[in-house]
């Protein structure tokens, strides 16, 4: 197994990363977006069934985290994975809840 070594502000980041993701809609919300698209808080809100601005306060704790971003278009905000390797975490959660 790999040695990841990671300083103590890195560590901070990568935990308040992982705090940020460890709630359900969140987690579904990361789903939709590992699929590529980007999308906009009326899609993910549909997607999930729950309040538009309940939608928005996860965007936004995921956002503020590091773990999505966010750009304009026209009326729209899309929002999509920061990070490629964060598909990664939810196929690794996926897999391990099926063993």
């Amino acid at each position: 197994m790999e040695d990841i070594r990671l300083n103590p502000e890195q560590l901070e980041r990568a935990a308040s990363m992982l705090k940020a993701i460890a709630h359900p809609m969140r987690i579904k919300i990361i789903g939709f977006l590992e699929e590529g698209d980007s999308l906009s808080v009326t899609e993910i809100h549909e997607r999930l069934g729950i309040e538009q601005s309940t939608t928005s306060h996860h965007l936004g704790i995921l956002k503020d985290k590091g773990v999505l971003v966010s750009k304009r278009e026209g009326k729209k905000t899309l929002y999509a994975l920061k990070h490629e390797n964060l598909k990664n975490i939810i196929k690794c959660v996926s897999m391990c809840e099926s063993h």
